[in-house]
């Protein structure tokens, strides 16, 4: 059975990609995990307490009851969906964030992960620093980061960008091979613009080695990347738009620009991270 950790903050962020989780779950026969962490605050050893481990034994009960009480929040959601049926359970943890999370991860042979974002400029700010942008640069699975707001969408095809170099074969390869884990398309989108070198020949053995995999390329002849981009999101019906994280300069571009109309589209559209 595969399985999916969903970190959450009980924030409305979290309780979108908490619903967006539930019906990937359940389409594809998944379990769910709920990841909470929560952090003691740090007192220096001159002002330490003497009864620090009763103040600490209190804090841990509090946030015990408020996971417990959040949790039975979103299993009423979940049941509102007439999604209760998913298998679901919920882990709470103390300390630094993302070592807490990498550890479970791999304690609990977790498959991907699945995230909320704010929008546009929240997701540009996360690739370079906030706590998912240090998920999505450290873990070794893949991320799926929510907008919010999102509508659930069921997910048919990913879309995925290349400059054909070397490389990104490994990371189509990484994008083909979750795509079919969970039966999906994949649609390859390469820009060609003026200052271009890559060659026909080139194109011609990608397509050739990719050949027997379920994946469709376009090259796209524009000197506008960013535009060209948007336009294949929309015409190809792009539901998930994968990234490697050693593209995220090119990201940055194309989610942190001013706000379009296309890119006010882009919001809407969840993104796949892979580690490189």
């Amino acid at each position: 059975m595969k399985r999916i950790i969903v970190p959450i903050d009980f924030s409305n962020v979290a309780e979108s990609a908490f619903t967006f989780a539930l019906e990937i779950a359940s389409r594809h026969k998944a379990e769910m995990l709920l990841f909470h962490n929560f952090e003691v605050p740090v007192v220096e050893s001159q002002f330490f307490p003497i009864n620090y481990m009763d103040v600490y034994s209190s804090l841990e009960m509090a946030e015990f009851d408020f996971f417990k009480d959040k949790v039975a929040e979103l299993r009423k959601i979940a049941e509102s969906k007439n999604l209760s049926h998913v298998a679901m359970s919920h882990i709470l943890t103390d300390g630094d964030l993302l070592y807490n999370l990498k550890d479970v991860i791999h304690r609990e042979k977790i498959d991907f992960v699945v995230m909320g974002t704010s929008g546009a400029e929240d997701w540009f700010e996360n690739l370079v620093g906030t706590n998912t942008g240090s998920l999505i640069l450290n873990v070794d699975i893949p991320v799926l980061t929510i907008p919010e707001k999102t509508d659930f969408k069921e997910i048919k095809t990913i879309g995925f960008t290349t400059r054909f170099r070397d490389k990104d074969q490994m990371a189509l390869e990484n994008v083909l091979r979750f795509a079919k884990t969970f039966n999906l398309k994949v649609k390859c989108l390469y820009v060609k613009t003026d200052n271009s070198d890559v060659s026909d020949e080139t194109i011609e053995k990608w397509r050739t080695r990719f050949g027997a995999n379920d994946v469709q390329f376009y090259i796209v002849y524009d000197n506008d990347v960013e535009g060209a981009v948007d336009d294949f999101l929309v015409s190809q019906e792009i539901d998930v738009l994968a990234m490697m994280t050693y593209k995220r300069s090119f990201f940055q571009k194309i989610f942190h620009a001013s706000m379009t109309k296309k890119m006010a589209q882009n919001l809407t559209i969840p993104v796949l991270a892979f580690h490189e």
